[in-house]
């Protein structure tokens, strides 16, 4: 290599030098249309206690999300409690996420990116407000950043690519034309009401009693039981009933631990069935007693509403010849039960507001005829008309007659 070949390589270094130098500082720093430089926190200083409501929206589907007496609510359902916990986690994520790349883009390309109307999906925006309803941020969400594309600039990006999600490229307010790429795709940020709400149900207990009432008369049934471990037994059982406890089994723990799907709201009683119910009522050994009206069955849910009273005692029944030491700690079991009991009929009775969608599953087996509870009549019990002991059935004509 001659002198003049040296020197000409040793300027083509130099020169490629300066221009990943100038393109890596590019990168990681803001640019002029405000966004954050690489590595640097998505939303900045971002203060997560004063935001109080929280809209989502995508095309003409909207969400709000307000918190109202401190307790988080979804408004397109009638107010009822949000996810606490999930709109929390989603708060103390977004305040944390940085910047894993940023870069320029025209106006014209941010259809293709899913950060403005045009392309061939909406973007969704999340705007976090204050107490007065002002925004405080605003954040839109566009395309999901593929994994295992190959691509690895947005400009690239725009034509598609396989792979699975592992980042979303987003917009910032104030960030005029400056694209960031995140690490997580927020694929649980989405307008649908019936994603935010809080799952949580009344629980039923200790069952006493439980009765299912038809519109049908002669398919209706109570059954009850003495104690906690008791035997349940058909309440006015005819001389030919017999309870069935294999069959019965499905409908004895009713509602023990029941999910809600949705919260229905603006149907009429007529439209959700609820004008003309199935009735359930259950008492439990505890003293609530629940009245759950069954109404339409609609894509795999049932249309419902609970109601729940309590009748505690308000003293503790003394034992006799109860030592000092003994008292004093019944004394303090059956306060604390009976706070317990007050606590969780102050949350249930808050459910009595709404019409809900609960899964198929948890309602059918309550939804028992009465003679699909009791034991099947035998062959020679159907033919001769009597019970095993022989005696004629209730009904049955005597044999010869």
């Amino acid at each position: 290599m001659n002198k003049k070949q040296f020197i000409i390589l040793l300027v083509l270094v130099v020169v490629l030098g300066l221009w990943g130098m100038s393109r890596w500082r590019g990168q990681t720093s803001s640019y002029s249309g405000g966004g954050n430089a690489v590595g640097q926190k998505l939303l900045g200083d971002f203060d997560v206690n004063a935001v109080v409501q929280l809209a989502v929206k995508q095309g003409t589907n909207e969400l709000l999300l307000a918190k109202k007496d401190d307790v988080w609510r979804v408004a397109q359902r009638d107010n009822y409690p949000a996810d606490f916990a999930g709109i929390s986690s989603l708060l103390v994520k977004l305040k944390n996420l940085k910047v894993v790349q940023t870069e320029q883009v025209g106006a014209s390309q941010l259809p293709r990116l899913e950060l403005a109307p045009g392309g061939k999906t909406e973007p969704t925006s999340v705007e976090f407000r204050d107490a007065s309803g002002k925004a405080i941020k605003t954040l839109t969400l566009g395309k999901k950043h593929m994994q295992g594309s190959g691509q690895d600039s947005a400009m690239d990006e725009m034509g598609g690519g396989g792979g699975y999600p592992d980042g979303r490229y987003v917009q910032v307010s104030g960030a005029v034309g400056a694209v960031s790429v995140i690490s997580d795709p927020l694929t649980d940020v989405e307008p649908g009401a019936g994603r935010w709400l809080n799952k949580s149900f009344f629980k039923i207990e200790k069952p006493k009693s439980i009765s299912v009432t038809f519109a049908e008369a002669t398919n209706s049934w109570t059954l009850t039981r003495e104690t906690e471990g008791g035997q349940w037994k058909l309440a006015e059982a005819k001389a030919e009933e017999k309870l069935d406890a294999g069959k019965s089994a499905g409908v004895t723990a009713p509602f023990g631990s029941p999910t809600l799907n949705d919260v229905a709201v603006g149907l009429t009683p007529e439209q959700s069935g609820l004008d003309k119910p199935t009735v359930i009522k259950v008492a439990t050994f505890d003293g609530f007693e629940y009245t759950v009206n069954i109404g339409a069955k609609k894509n795999e849910n049932y249309l419902l509403t609970v109601a729940v009273v309590g009748n505690f005692p308000k003293e503790r029944v003394a034992v006799p010849d109860e030592k000092p030491e003994d008292k004093a700690k019944a004394d303090k079991e059956f306060t604390d039960n009976l706070k317990r009991l007050k606590e969780k009929l102050a949350t249930e009775t808050m459910f009595g507001k709404w019409t809900y969608q609960v899964a198929t599953w948890t309602v059918d087996p309550l939804l028992k005829k009465r003679v699909e509870l009791v034991e099947e009549k035998s062959a020679e019990t159907k033919a001769t008309g009597t019970d095993s002991g022989g005696s004629p059935q209730a009904g049955a004509s005597p044999p010869g007659a």
